[in-house]
């Protein structure tokens, strides 16, 4: 059984020349649309080793879009800074890599794992694990493109019965990739069903380079029962982290010490929800930051008493200044059933 506690330990990503490493082995996963620079920036404040960005394009075209700006913005992180990029093209994925190390970024993570039906469309994402010689292509251009670390966020395969992961696996680590996160599920199931660790362990067995395991790690008890299952490197966490930026910090203090810790205390959690929007408000301006928002403000308050017609209201204010005042006073009545949740 490993050691647990090697999950609060440094990892290196890349060779001893590159020498880039993350704090701990607790990862902020790349989530299109969440994992914005404060986001990154809040859950890094919890105790996250490393956060990836949200995916970027590898269309040039796109590049100066403000949506675009946004994500490839890393002003404030904590290094090593990931930027995630997303195509099928193999000269264009390269060309995408050398913008955002030129932009800041010092490692370079390739998605394979996006099952969205508009990544699919462009055979891009977990399309990707469809065509085996394709994959191979774009790694290894990837990877001779840049003089840092490229990493690998993929699924376990395609469809449910055709996992090729393992294959996937040996490929990159031979394309010269430095890391591998997999998420323990196909593209076909989606988010549904419970993930699948069984063959991250395979992976794990099977490649020298780090195996990252991924999905359905939502308590600081599945973190240890994923680690321990799989053997892996560390662990990367989502979904669960949407509203609950503070499980990063959950996980660590269980692992020192083999006890739960208590949820956020009234004027720390009051603080927590209302430092994330102003910084939201900051970072994307009055008329995005109040809409980019609302759904931050939803995972916050899911579960409080009367938190549905909150939000149904919360949603049509259409300022920085009504929506903070709102969930202000919101939180202010309900913390209690907060804590509680």
């Amino acid at each position: 059984m490993q050691n647990t506690h090697t999950l609060l330990t440094p990892m290196q990503i890349g060779d001893a020349r590159q020498g880039l490493k993350i704090q701990n082995r607790l990862i902020v996963a790349p989530m299109a649309g969440v994992t914005d620079n404060p986001f990154r920036q809040l859950c890094k404040s919890f105790g996250a080793g490393h956060a990836v960005s949200e995916m970027m394009t590898a269309d040039a075209s796109l590049y100066a879009k403000k949506k675009s700006l946004f994500r490839a913005n890393f002003d404030g992180e904590i290094a090593p800074i990931s930027a995630q990029i997303a195509g099928a093209d193999p000269a264009k994925l390269a060309e995408a890599a050398q913008y955002q190390i030129a932009n800041g970024a010092q490692i370079i993570d390739i998605n394979m794992g996006c099952p969205a039906k508009k990544v699919l469309k462009k055979l891009a994402g977990s399309a990707l694990l469809k065509d085996e010689d394709l994959v191979a292509r774009l790694l290894d251009a990837t990877v001779k493109a840049v003089d840092a670390p490229v990493t690998l966020k993929t699924r376990l395969g395609y469809s449910n019965g055709k996992e090729n992961i393992v294959k996937i696996a040996k490929m990159a680590e031979e394309a010269g990739i430095q890391a591998i996160a997999i998420h323990g599920r196909t593209r076909e199931d989606r988010y549904g069903g419970n993930a699948k660790y069984d063959l991250i362990g395979e992976v794990k067995s099977t490649v020298r380079i780090p195996v990252i395991a991924n999905g359905d790690i939502d308590s600081p008890q599945k973190a240890v029962e994923v680690f321990e299952k799989t053997g892996c490197d560390a662990i990367m966490i989502g979904r669960a982290a949407q509203g609950k930026p503070w499980i990063f910090r959950d996980i660590a203090y269980y692992l020192q010490t083999g006890e739960t810790l208590p949820p956020p205390n009234i004027d720390e959690l009051q603080e927590i929800v209302l430092n994330h929007l102003q910084a939201l408000y900051r970072f994307y301006g009055e008329y995005s930051g109040c809409r980019i928002a609302r759904k931050h403000i939803a995972w916050y308050t899911n579960g409080i008493a009367n938190s549905n017609a909150f939000r149904q209201a919360m949603y049509q204010e259409e300022t920085t200044a009504g929506q903070y005042k709102v969930v202000e006073q919101f939180l202010s009545s309900h913390l209690s059933d907060y804590l509680n949740k």
